[in-house]
């Protein structure tokens, strides 16, 4: 069934991560096909939309603060505009928020985005005995696939593919399987045909996206470990000049041939985004990791000898419940002898619903943020000293905008920047030559 919402104005703030856009995008692009107008301005909608982002406290504060402003701007500036809510933190909270905020006129879950036109439609209705709180699906089954509109809300030259959705790791500190629920992977014809489509539209970059994507397939079959390495041949297959992008890449589940896949392949960046969290053993045993400090010690060291010209990208959490001075040492010490080329590092933050938030040992604010510091400290050292031995080298890059590039080791809204000369075209590649640096962006010619 399909709703005609012709004529109808639709505004959408999407917030969170890039797998929450491509839900955005669905949503877009299923509006688009039911006649809707879409809007950037919230002002002038008839309906904003709102993909709420739950994960962590910030993100939980930053979407309660754009429902409020909405809120407000509708009473002040556009009475008669509906303003339906959905994404993460309805789909965690549910029946609490939509308590919590009445002047919310829709609250839809996860499973509700590719119904999104028939939900709007009801709500325009007057006749219609639309219910302010669809029936939330505890544990949702949804995954964008290719028989799903999309309207691209990236730049024309990038965009994801979100291979599979949820998550069936047991991490003590991580809300997310119980908000997008258990792991499920598309089909390898649904992913390429995407591709395709992609490529065909002139995108330069594919970046593959879910919670953990060296987990692909896995779910479908225990023997499954090798099908992530199937899709990336398909993918590389596909004619064109383009790079194929991997994120969050767990640890447990990197393979051998994943590794080969990664060093002879002529499309698939040298970016390797593997999240180890931390190094010591008992803070990864305490957050369920299915790691310990040899195995990742192995396995990004293997990774490093073998894929040639890589750039290894990882993220942390300090200040975990339990984490000593001793623990936090190693970690430092080996971040200073394994030299990441990018790192992010987070303050270690109480989610409510998680086997964590209840752990013992919990660590003061202000020595988790001293700890985060210290280690981003360290990383901006590494990472001059990475950027000094590539002046004088020639690189290839994607024009992001005028002025502004990346590397194929950087990822969009990620990582560090090249700035290039406002000449080179946006949307394509160019070959550039690195003259300086400033902290961690690169400077080129």
């Amino acid at each position: 069934m399909e709703a005609d919402l012709s004529g109808t104005i639709v505004a959408m703030i999407s917030l969170g991560c890039s797998k929450n856009l491509v839900d955005s995008e669905v949503m877009l692009g299923k509006l688009l096909e039911a006649g809707a107008v879409l809007t950037p301005s919230a002002h002038h909608a008839d309906i904003l939309l709102i993909n709420t982002c739950g994960f962590i406290s910030p993100a939980k504060k930053e979407s309660i603060d754009t429902i409020l402003s909405a809120i407000h701007r509708r009473d002040t500036v556009a009475k008669k505009q509906k303003i339906v809510v959905t994404g993460c933190l309805f789909q965690r909270y549910g029946e609490e928020l939509s308590t919590l905020l009445p002047e919310v006129d829709l609250f839809l879950g996860l499973d509700e985005v590719p119904k999104i036109d028939i939900h709007l439609k009801q709500l325009l209705d007057k006749n219609s005995d639309c219910k302010k709180n669809p029936s939330l699906n505890i544990s949702p089954r949804f995954i964008p696939d290719f028989d799903h509109p999309r309207f691209q809300l990236t730049p024309l030259h990038f965009g994801y593919i979100k291979i599979a959705e949820g998550c069936n790791h047991p991490c003590t500190f991580c809300i997310i399987p119980k908000i997008r629920g258990r792991y499920r992977s598309r089909s390898i014809k649904s992913v390429v045909a995407e591709a395709e489509s992609m490529i065909q539209r002139g995108i330069k970059e594919i970046i593959l996206i879910s919670q953990d994507t060296t987990f692909y397939g896995q779910d479908l079959s225990p023997d499954r470990s090798s099908l992530l390495v199937d899709l990336l041949d398909s993918l590389e297959a596909m004619d064109g000049d383009f790079w194929i992008r991997l994120l969050y890449t767990h640890p447990a589940h990197w393979t051998t041939s994943l590794i080969e896949k990664f060093s002879n392949s002529s499309k698939i960046t040298k970016y390797i985004d593997i999240p180890i969290q931390h190094i010591s053993d008992p803070i990864l045993q305490r957050m369920q990791r299915k790691t310990e400090e040899s195995y990742i010690q192995e396995l990004l060291s293997e990774i490093r000898s073998k894929v040639k010209n890589a750039a290894i990208r990882t993220t942390l959490i300090v200040g975990f419940p339990g984490e000593s001075e001793e623990d936090f040492q190693k970690l430092y010490s080996f971040i200073s002898t394994f030299k990441f080329d990018r790192l992010g590092v987070f303050p270690y933050s109480a989610e409510e619903g998680t086997k964590a938030e209840k752990m013992i040992g919990k660590i003061p604010e202000a020595i988790k943020k001293r700890r985060a510091k210290k280690i981003m400290e360290l990383q901006k050292q590494i990472v001059e000293e990475k950027n000094k031995g590539l002046v004088g080298r020639s690189l290839k890059v994607l024009v992001d905008a005028p002025g502004l590039a990346r590397t194929e080791w950087d990822a969009p809204d990620i990582d560090c920047l090249v700035h290039v000369p406002y000449s080179l075209p946006a949307g394509h590649f160019a070959e550039v030559k690195i003259i300086g640096f400033k902290e961690y962006d690169l400077i080129a010619q």
